[in-house]
């Protein structure tokens, strides 16, 4: 998309793709959207698979990332096996 505009964050001294910010974004919409939902007792509104497929992408390879690609693959699939846990936050 603008994959050389670069977005400087000056509360962290980061610079990301405007790519790379815009999906982080996304992120947290998606959470924050998910949290007042909760709180007010409502369903998640359902994202678009061009919302979603991105945002699930990230988590994703964060959770890889943190847990190993072992963990991630049983807790999706086998729940059995799968750790207790496989928060990428």
């Amino acid at each position: 998309m603008h994959g050389d505009w670069v977005v400087f964050m000056p509360q962290t001294g980061w610079a990301l793709s405007l790519d790379d910010f815009l999906v982080t974004r996304m992120v947290e919409l998606a959470v924050h959207m998910d949290d007042l939902a909760v709180s007010v007792g409502l369903s998640a509104p359902e994202l678009p698979g061009t919302a979603l497929d991105p945002v699930v992408a990230l988590l994703t390879g964060l959770a890889v990332r943190r847990h190993g690609q072992a963990a991630l693959l049983r807790a999706l699939t086998r729940a059995e096996r799968a750790p207790s846990a496989i928060n990428v936050f």
